[in-house]
């Protein structure tokens, strides 16, 4: 194995890569057999170490799977031209803000793209003020409710994050504050909404599956059936497949809700969601949302899909609408078919 990396160097644990570019510890086993890379060293004790360079280049491939490219087409490309494609794919983002000192920041509100609320967070975020990023999401959710918090302007900074992470511009450290902060605004949120009220079906099993270690996506998911009533069974991240399906049977799920990133391999995808319709009880529907966009195009030769689609967070009520409506007439017509 070839060892490319100073000793000077900072280096990261595959599960510190894991975490970082969201690509799994055996997605990097197999590139770095497959393809020639990555190229780490090992440590005292044989596990894999990589260091800032070859990182950086991990978050510009996943960029480029995120785009849409096949990992046998990027991962073997060396840099220069990784940046080359990069710049022709011209995938959809927020318009770029440099960095700025923390005095001229509001001076970066002229993007068009960024609301006020947002540069503001942007502000405490590179400032490290956990506290006042915090009470800046605590008021504007006072200001527009849940749902705007969420739509307006939790998912547009999800994405400047992500692209200014994956280019560098935000560090890791920085990252993780962010999505500890929202992650706790919108948990207490979620228990504001739900205190007092008794919850309704359908009952839903929320998780992800092996090798999709993010649950943003999946929390953004939980706070729109939150606020259509309905009963959560969190799972966290990463429950094999038998798990979701035990613990659908055990707390009598009626519908499991699944999140994917755009990362995730297609094949896989639809590998999953058909194995969990094989072993999931009939009437237990499968709901998937996210990035990948294998979720929303059926396989060829396949007429009927084993999951309904979840493309936008606003679906999501239309769904349980649809949900309802049917279980109302189940319990009208118990004979029907």
């Amino acid at each position: 194995m070839t060892n490319s990396i100073s000793p000077q160097a900072l280096l990261h644990s595959i599960a510190d890569v894991e975490r970082d570019t969201g690509l799994s510890k055996d997605t990097l086993r197999v590139w770095e057999r497959r393809y020639g890379f990555p190229t780490p060293v090992r440590d005292a004790l044989g596990e894999r170490q990589y260091d800032d360079h070859q990182l950086q280049r991990l978050r510009q491939i996943r960029r480029l799977l995120d785009a849409g490219h096949r990992p046998g087409r990027v991962v073997p490309l060396p840099p220069e031209a990784l940046r080359a494609l990069d710049t022709q794919t011209g995938a959809p983002r927020i318009q770029p803000v440099p960095r700025p000192a923390a005095a001229a920041l509001p001076q970066a509100a002229g993007a068009p793209t960024l609301e006020p609320p947002l540069v503001e967070w942007m502000r405490w975020l590179h400032a490290q003020d956990a506290q006042a990023l915090r009470q800046s999401m605590v008021q504007t959710l006072l200001e527009r409710g849940l749902a705007r918090l969420v739509t307006e302007c939790v998912v547009p900074m999800n994405v400047w994050v992500g692209q200014s992470w994956l280019e560098g511009r935000l560090a890791v450290f920085e990252e993780h504050l962010y999505t500890e902060i929202v992650q706790g605004v919108l948990r207490q949120a979620m228990g504001q909404v739900a205190s007092g009220r008794p919850a309704m079906p359908p009952r839903v099993l929320m998780t992800t599956v092996p090798g999709e270690p993010h649950a943003l996506g999946l929390l953004m998911a939980e706070c729109f059936l939150v606020l259509e009533g309905c009963q959560i069974v969190p799972l966290g991240t990463q429950t094999p497949l038998p798990d979701i399906v035990r613990a659908a049977e055990a707390s009598g799920a009626d519908i499991v809700a699944l999140s994917f990133t755009a990362t995730q391999n297609p094949r896989d995808v639809r590998q999953a969601l058909a194995q969990l319709r094989q072993r999931l009880a009939a009437p237990v529907e499968i709901w998937a949302g996210g990035q990948c966009q294998a979720l929303y195009r059926a396989p060829r030769g396949e007429t009927a899909s084993p999951h309904w689609p979840m493309a936008r967070l606003e679906d999501i009520a239309a769904g349980v609408a649809r949900w309802r409506l049917q279980a109302s007439a189940r319990q009208a017509n118990p004979g029907g078919a």
